[in-house]
């Protein structure tokens, strides 16, 4: 099978003697054989895992992302971000790690926002309350 990885500015992986892939999406765990029927799905923060014909093995860390099959002899996967590497663990304990920290920043950083822009919303119509021109009677 051909494998495709790619990210916003660079293919990330690409080989044409990949004969299992293993990825994860919301649902859990799967595998892809040669073969395998057209699927696409949303990809989990995870670990995409591949073995070469020669036996060799492969890992790229995904930052979510699409995987699509396409005619049983093609898995492209599109992600926002994706690193390489040799060694499951490090990928898992360091790459991983730091995924879940950005996206846990990313959450920090919109609920904040959406608190501010709730404070806003309130600020606005009590100052159309308090001139008298505030349209239409708004309850709390």
């Amino acid at each position: 099978m051909r494998l495709l990885i790619t990210d916003p500015l660079s293919v990330v992986a690409e080989h044409d003697d990949v004969v299992s892939l293993r990825a994860e999406d919301e649902s859990g765990g799967f595998g892809v054989l040669n073969g395998h029927a057209d699927l696409l799905t949303t990809l989990a923060l995870s670990v995409i895992s591949w073995h070469h014909a020669d036996g060799r093995v492969g890992y790229c860390a995904v930052r979510r992302g699409v995987l699509t099959v396409q005619g049983g002899r093609e898995v492209l996967v599109a992600t926002r971000e994706a690193h390489l590497g040799d060694d499951l663990d490090a990928l898992e304990r360091t790459v991983l790690a730091g995924y879940r920290s950005q996206l846990d920043a990313e959450r920090e950083t919109r609920t904040a926002s959406a608190k501010l822009r709730t404070r806003a919303i309130r600020q606005i119509v009590q100052a159309l309350r308090a001139s008298g021109t505030g349209g239409p009677e708004l309850r709390p």
